[in-house]
């Protein structure tokens, strides 16, 4: 049983030693309680769970403390994919909603899927997740100053269970003055994609990681036989000639786990049950 979490680019937003500690601490925290959640629960219900504690802490860009659009409104998008069945649910463009990856886990029962914008609010309101503004004061002095992080932040999870079945979600609060209706890579197989050999999450530039199918491309490449290792690094080199920004993690049916970033420095840490592996 292995899990790996990501909370974005460090570098999306203050710089400073006391943010680069806060995130540390937070991500090995939210890392022992999700593997500790993984021991009495499949990867699918573990990855939710990590993603909804990253949505919770308003240091990272979704759910609380997600980045305000151009229009001054929140919009967030989540996915979450089964290794196992190779389905994927999502929301995209959902407001006023605690934890879109939730919303996101609770459409993989039904046949239509993949939700956006009011739709994806009217089924989260019939089915019992409470209204909910995720705007926090920093958030609103940004976009009054017209501050822009640069696209880079997003959180994700991904996790292999006992029983060696793997899993993956991925949640986003933007970029932050997007144009409304801008769709990013989370809540797409470019952003988020797993099966029965390997699954991975991405952070970055969701048009980068669109235009080069990143998460998709590392899983096919280990199901066609390329260690995780080697899928990365082809990959990355793809996505270095767009200069794309985008960094990934990932675990493999074996458990070895994998991380990369294409500028640094992505937050991340993978915990196995005893050893951290924390970004620095």
């Amino acid at each position: 049983m292995k899990i790996i979490i990501h909370g974005g680019f460090f570098s999306e937003s203050d710089q400073s030693h006391e943010v680069k500690v806060a995130k540390q601490n937070s991500l090995k925290d939210i890392a022992k309680k999700a593997h500790h959640y993984l021991e009495t629960h499949s990867a699918f219900e573990t990855v939710a769970y990590a993603v909804s504690l990253l949505e919770d802490d308003e240091l990272y860009n979704a759910g609380i403390g997600s980045q305000i659009q151009s229009d001054g409104i929140i919009r967030m998008s989540a996915a979450i994919m089964d290794g196992k069945t190779q389905k994927m649910s999502g929301v995209i463009n959902i407001q006023d909603v605690k934890n879109p990856i939730l919303v996101a886990k609770d459409l993989m029962k039904e046949d239509d899927r993949v939700l956006g914008g009011s739709g994806a609010k009217n089924y989260a309101s019939e089915h019992g997740f409470e209204n909910f503004s995720t705007e926090i004061p920093q958030r609103r002095k940004e976009y009054e100053a017209k501050l822009n992080n640069g696209g880079k932040g997003t959180v994700g999870c991904v996790a292999i269970d006992k029983d060696g079945k793997l899993a993956v979600a991925t949640s986003t609060g933007g970029k932050g003055f997007e144009i409304p209706g801008r769709i990013s890579d989370s809540a797409t197989v470019a952003g988020n994609y797993a099966n029965e050999f390997c699954a991975v999450s991405c952070t970055g530039v969701g048009e980068d990681i669109v235009s080069n199918a990143t998460a998709t491309k590392i899983v096919t490449r280990v199901t066609d036989g390329m260690n995780l290792e080697e899928a990365f690094k082809k990959t990355f080199a793809e996505l270095k000639i767009i200069d794309g920004f985008a960094g990934a993690i990932a675990i493999d049916k074996s458990g070895n786990i994998y991380h990369q970033d294409s500028y640094p420095t992505m937050v991340f840490t993978s915990f196995d049950g005893e050893n951290f592996k924390i970004f620095n």
